[in-house]
């Protein structure tokens, strides 16, 4: 059976999520928020949101290889500044809830480098990416490959 596509079938919740999209979306910083996306959408696998957000971020001139270090972030630290690793740790957190998974240690990192707000903003970014991925996944969506993005 053909999946549905909830921007049609279901316009106001679907608006809703692009309100949150877009409020999310000023409250982080882009760089970080791409990173946010992408690692997100690795740990829940999700090939179409991975897709967008490695494109995403290569086209705000993320370098390539920090893309690819995003899917083990642990073991390529040098790739990312203490501020970056604090908001990995916070997305992989946040992504993979459970009792002991948003430690105070694991807060306490970010909210070094984060004030109140951008705590919050950084919340939102990381639930957000998290509703796209569970719609992309349950709808089947698959990354575009046409001429415009072609496979190579």
């Amino acid at each position: 059976m053909t999946r549905i596509n909830i921007g049609r079938s279901n316009k106001l919740g679907y608006a809703a999520v692009i309100g949150l999209e877009g409020y999310a979306r000023t409250s982080v910083d882009p760089d970080l928020y791409e990173l946010i996306k992408l690692r997100a959408s690795i740990l829940n696998g999700c090939g179409f949101c991975v897709d967008m957000h490695a494109t995403d971020g290569r086209k705000r001139g993320i370098p390539d290889r920090k893309l690819h270090a995003v899917a083990a972030w642990q073991h390529s630290k040098v790739f990312f500044d203490a501020r970056e690793q604090a908001v990995l740790a916070l997305t992989d957190a946040v992504t993979q809830l459970g009792p002991d998974t948003v430690t105070d240690e694991i807060w306490n990192a970010a909210a070094t480098h984060f004030d109140d707000g951008q705590m919050g903003g950084l919340i939102l970014a990381i639930s957000t990416i998290n509703v796209w991925n569970r719609i992309a996944i349950s709808t089947q969506m698959e990354p575009p490959v046409d001429e415009k993005n072609p496979l190579v």
